[in-house]
């Protein structure tokens, strides 16, 4: 059974495709086909017109006895909404014409919008991710390992199935860092390939051979925004950055620049920060970071979370997630991708409110 959540988003699905087509750019791959089926449809209803009046009529027995109207009793002028039921039923054939006609579009580019954002997310893995941070609730990769790194990596794991849950296609990418920054996966809107990246890195080996074991969280802000900027999407609405990390990096500076002034750039290009800093019965400001990054990161118009517990992180995800019910644009490219479904779907959506409207309204069956 199809559920309605299911049932509305591919009517969701359906309208997009409407607004986005071309259709000067169709291509109908067997038009020649629907014309020739059209032609005999066409030519066998009027065949049976033609016979219906030539063979079947007999006085009197296509004539229908009624007692007599009075001439002053005047047309409704509603009476047209009889035929509403075959006015739909004829409206449909022209789409279901096309649709038979298997229309296609060739290579073009296209602008669409999605519900969803572009989310960098960032994964703190250097040596003091090794502190114990035990959590029930997140899976995480390797179970026997308690270590806020794990507890994390699961997190991220946690944040990407949540949004799997919803109406969105978010473009996300996948940063580690430590003193430097590698993006593990550029933005992709594959969820599936970003969960293996995290599985990946959260494996202990990957852990324990990472280079960089310091933590400059500058780094890793810098290096997302380089990647916004790589991708054209700097300055596009529905950006945000997810940074997971245990917070302890009490550099201020990074080339000279103070982490106001990184995190400025952050600002200037309309992206958010959210970070979750995991450190287990630390509130927040029992570390002496907490005074520097919260202000830095809710300046950007994100939020910083102070983790001190699983039910800190779960809260915290929950947020971010209610915060980031954006919409993205993006460019399209297709190359012969079928347009079936729009036309199909209209022309079976005013069948079936026709039949509906037939079966139910009895106004749809009466003379007048």
């Amino acid at each position: 059974m199809v559920s309605l959540s299911e049932l509305l988003e591919h009517v969701r699905d359906t309208l997009t495709e409407w607004r986005s087509l071309s259709y000067s750019d169709l291509v109908f791959h067997h038009r020649d086909t629907a014309i020739l089926i059209l032609f005999i449809s066409v030519s066998i209803l009027g065949l049976l017109l033609l016979a219906r009046y030539t063979f079947w009529r007999r006085v009197g027995r296509d004539k229908l006895p009624l007692p007599a109207i009075l001439p002053t009793i005047r047309t409704s002028p509603i009476s047209f909404v009889r035929n509403g039921a075959l006015l739909l039923f004829i409206a449909g054939l022209p789409f279901f014409m096309l649709a038979l006609a298997a229309p296609y579009s060739s290579l073009a580019q296209q602008r669409v919008s999605y519900p969803g954002r572009r989310i960098a997310l960032m994964i703190d893995a250097s040596s003091s991710m090794m502190r114990a941070f035990p959590a029930e609730r997140l899976r995480n990769p390797d179970p026997r390992n308690k270590a806020v790194f794990f507890t994390n990596v699961a997190a991220a794991q946690f944040f990407i199935r949540q949004r799997m849950k919803g109406s969105y296609k978010d473009l996300i990418a996948l940063i580690e860092f430590g003193n430097d920054a590698y993006v593990i996966t550029p933005f992709t809107n594959d969820y599936e390939n970003v969960l293996l990246s995290t599985s990946l890195i959260g494996d202990w080996t990957e852990f324990a051979d990472f280079p960089d074991r310091g933590t400059t969280i500058g780094v890793a802000i810098e290096q997302g925004i380089n990647l916004f900027r790589t991708f054209n999407y700097l300055n596009a609405a529905g950006n945000l950055m997810v940074i997971f990390s245990d917070g302890q990096d009490t550099q201020v500076t990074l080339q000279g620049r103070t982490v106001t002034q990184v995190l400025r750039q952050a600002l200037e290009a309309n992206i958010p920060v959210y970070f979750i800093r995991t450190s287990q019965n630390r509130q927040l400001g029992d570390i002496i970071p907490d005074a520097i990054w919260k202000p830095a990161v809710e300046a950007t118009g994100g939020r910083f979370y102070a983790a001190a517990k699983e039910e800190d992180i779960l809260r915290a995800i929950h947020d971010i997630d209610a915060r980031s019910a954006g919409e993205i644009q993006l460019k399209q490219y297709t190359s012969q991708k079928s347009e079936f479904s729009p036309f199909a779907v209209l022309a079976i959506a005013l069948w079936m409110i026709g039949l509906s409207l037939k079966l139910t309204v009895p106004y749809l069956n009466s003379f007048r």
